[in-house]
C-alpha cells in the first residue's frame, strides 16, 4: 500500500493498481471504443458514398479522432476517473494528491494514450508500467494522475490515542458546545496519523488545531500543556461525555428490575340510554319485557301535576 499525501499534510492509504489490471481495464475500454467507430465508420461510408476521396479521408480521421482519442477524455471528465473498463475492474484514476481529474488531466492523458498504447500497440505502456514504482504509464506521469484500486477490503479503524493521564479529566467543565463537527473531523483524522507525518508538520497542524478548538471553546490552552496533549485529553473528554449521555438515555428507556407494572387504566363507554359505563359492567339491570330501544323516562322528583 503507498501513501498520497494531500494538501493538507493528511495522508491517505491507497493501492496503485498494477499492470495486469489496467490491462483488462484497457482491453475492455478498447473493445467497446472499436464497436463505437466501427459501426461509425460503417454509417459515415454510407453517408460520404457521393463524396471524394479526400473527404471521405478527413470524415475517417475525425471520426477516428471524435472517438478513440475524444471519447475517454470525455468519458473520464465526465466520470471523474472511472471508465466502463475501469468500473468493471473496480479502478479509478486520481490526481497525485487524491482528489477526482479533471479535463485537463484527462486531456493529457488521452494525448498520451495515442502514442504509447495505440501507436505502440500498449508496448511503451506496459514498460512504463513496470518500471513505475506505483504503476503509472507516461499518461499519468506527464498529468500528475495515479490509477487507484477502490474496491479494497475494509482495514480496522484508527483509534485516537489516550491522553496522558495527567490530563484525565481536567476538562471536565470544558464547554463543547460550540465546536464544530468539521474540526472534530479534522482533530480525529490528525490524531490518527500524526504518527505518519513529519516532525514539523505535525507540531505546526497541532498548534493550529488546538488554536482553532481554543477559539471554538472560549478557553485558551492550558500553560505547559502541548498541542497534541490538548487535543487528545479534549476528544476523550467528548468522548466520555457522549458514552455517559447514551448509557444514561438506555436507562431512562428501560424500567428497573422489579418494578410494578401501572394498570391500564379502565375503558369506558356509553350504554343504550347515553350513560356512561365501564366496559364490561352494566350500569343498571336488564328487566325481561323492557325496551332497551325505546324513549328515557324523564327522572323521578318526586313532584305529582295537579290533575
Amino acid at each position: 500500500m503507498n501513501e498520497l499525501v494531500t494538501g493538507d499534510a493528511v495522508v491517505l492509504g491507497v493501492r496503485p493498481a498494477r499492470l495486469p489490471s489496467r490491462a483488462l481495464a484497457i482491453a475492455i475500454d478498447l473493445a467497446v471504443l472499436l464497436t463505437v467507430f466501427v459501426l461509425l465508420s460503417l454509417v459515415l461510408a454510407v453517408a460520404t458514398a457521393t463524396l471524394d476521396d479526400a473527404a471521405t479521408a478527413a470524415t475517417g480521421v475525425a471520426s477516428f479522432l471524435l472517438v478513440l482519442v475524444g471519447g475517454p477524455v470525455a468519458v473520464e471528465t465526465l466520470t471523474h476517473g472511472r471508465s466502463l473498463g475501469k468500473l468493471a475492474c473496480g479502478l479509478r484514476v486520481v490526481r497525485d494528491d487524491g482528489g477526482p481529474i479533471r479535463f485537463r488531466h484527462a486531456l493529457v492523458r488521452g494525448a498520451m494514450g495515442v502514442v504509447e498504447i495505440l501507436g505502440t500497440f500498449g508496448v511503451v505502456g506496459c514498460i512504463a508500467s513496470l518500471v513505475s514504482a506505483r504503476g503509472r504509464r507516461l499518461g499519468d506521469v506527464f498529468a500528475g494522475t495515479l490509477v487507484v484500486r477502490e474496491r479494497v477490503p475494509a482495514g480496522r479503524a484508527l483509534a485516537v490515542p489516550p491522553p496522558p493521564p495527567w490530563l484525565v479529566g481536567r476538562f471536565t467543565q470544558l464547554d463543547l458546545s460550540g465546536v464544530p463537527d468539521g474540526l472534530w473531523l479534522a482533530i480525529r483524522q490528525y490524531l490518527t496519523r500524526m504518527n505518519q507525518l513529519d516532525g514539523a508538520v505535525r507540531e505546526s497542524l497541532a498548534q493550529r488545531l488546538s488554536t482553532d478548538l481554543a477559539v471554538c471553546t472560549g478557553a485558551p490552552v492550558p500553560q505547559g500543556v502541548p498541542a497534541a496533549a490538548y487535543l487528545t485529553a479534549v476528544v476523550n473528554e467528548r468522548q466520555t461525555r457522549d458514552a455517559r449521555r447514551v448509557t444514561g438515555a438506555v436507562r431512562r428507556r428501560s424500567p428497573a428490575p422489579g418494578a410494578p407494572v401501572p394498570e391500564p387504566l379502565p375503558m369506558y363507554r356509553e350504554d343504550t340510554r347515553g350513560r356512561p359505563e365501564v366496559a364490561g359492567t352494566s350500569s343498571a339491570p336488564h328487566v325481561d319485557g323492557e325496551d332497551t330501544n325505546g324513549p328515557v323516562p324523564p327522572p323521578t322528583t318526586g313532584f305529582a301535576p295537579p290533575a
